[in-house]
């Protein structure tokens, strides 16, 4: 039998390397030529009335095997567009002038402000009330209007706080500032950097997440991820005066909780180190998993820092990629050793 096996393998590692092949040849020029005219016979012209019915019965069908991938109804479920509609808005209400509408001035901004707030109100209670019901829906004990007076209750409460993150995202911007000797302004901090339009984002969508809203803070922080390569959940702990230098490949997860004065360099993890699961196997939920970091803590780029029992002590300086699991005193400075280049000449070169 192990003979035949090896054949069989042989075989299929011969058909791989032949569509290896192929599919390397078609972005050959020639190939493409040949490919175009060998083909241009096989299109239907009636396609779209012939085989097109076809293939929507095939795609509802699979609609009906492979479910958890849709959502036809529609119901209770928050409009991904309209929330980023709205935290746009929201960023225009923070920083008028900087983003948003161009013509704000004194003499009009509380007509903008009232305006502009009153729409953020409206949309946003109805995507609130939308994902409420997502969960609510599963109970079957919750009043009908409960979801609708929560929404209203969760939206002014998060408009009050306005001032609050605009006061926190002020301390933010001046660490950016401080904190990077290329920074010419302020106003080029709030214009370019995309620290600032991650962390804004995450302060909107903590006070979602602490007011127990669902899905709304994860699309509203996975949308500014998509943008600026960071990634902050909306459940971190994350204190004034916080800037992400550069920015790229940051990770900071939901139980993560970090104080006053950090400074974070590119590529740097506040991870999980491992995941308990239960009796079944399956990932126990709602453990602190991320790391604790203390005030005026400076990480640099490439460092990963794991688990929930790691803590990170006040005015600690943690080098480029090392590698952290256990908790560090106050006042230390962790460096990795230089690891010695060795450079070679080679005498024949691929091209």
């Amino acid at each position: 039998m192990e003979p035949k096996s090896n054949l069989s393998d042989s075989k299929n590692c011969e058909e791989c390397k032949k569509r290896s092949s192929d599919e390397r040849d078609c972005w050959n020029s020639d190939k493409m030529i040949e490919m175009l005219m060998k083909n241009q016979h096989q299109s239907e012209e009636r396609w779209v009335e012939n085989g097109l019915p076809n293939l929507v019965e095939k795609i509802v069908s699979n609609y009906s095997t492979f479910g958890g991938m849709d959502h036809l109804e529609g119901k209770d479920l928050p409009s991904k567009n309209v929330v980023i509609e709205v935290l746009d808005d929201l960023f225009t209400v923070l920083f008028p002038g900087y983003l948003g509408d161009s013509e704000i001035s004194k003499a009009n901004i509380k007509y903008h402000l009232g305006t502009k707030l009153t729409s953020i109100y409206t949309r946003l209670t109805n995507e609130v009330e939308k994902s409420l019901k997502y969960i609510c829906r599963k109970i079957s004990e919750c009043p009908q209007d409960i979801c609708q007076k929560r929404a209203h209750v969760v939206v002014k409460e998060l408009l009050e706080v306005l001032p609050e993150i605009r006061s926190t995202l002020s301390s933010d911007i001046e660490a950016a500032y401080n904190g990077d000797p290329a920074a010419v302004s302020t106003d080029e901090v709030i214009l370019s950097y995309p620290c600032v339009m991650a962390i804004t984002t995450y302060r909107i969508a903590h006070e979602l997440y602490v007011r127990c809203v669902p899905l709304i803070p994860r699309i509203m922080s996975e949308h500014m991820h998509s943008l600026t390569g960071i990634d902050i959940h909306p459940g971190a702990k994350i204190g004034r005066s916080f800037f992400i230098d550069h920015g790229t490949g940051v990770v900071i997860g939901e139980t993560a909780e970090i104080g006053e004065n950090v400074k974070l360099y590119q590529g740097v993890t506040l991870g999980a180190l491992s995941f308990p699961k239960d009796e079944k196997g399956n990932i126990i939920k709602g453990r602190k998993r991320h790391p604790t970091i203390g005030n005026n803590v400076v990480i640099y780029s490439g460092a990963t820092l794991l688990g929930g029992d790691t803590v990170i002590g006040d005015n600690v300086v943690i080098g480029g990629n090392t590698w952290i699991t256990t908790s560090v005193e106050a006042d230390t400075k962790i460096t990795r050793g230089h690891e010695e280049a060795t450079y070679r000449k080679e005498k024949n070169h691929i091209h």
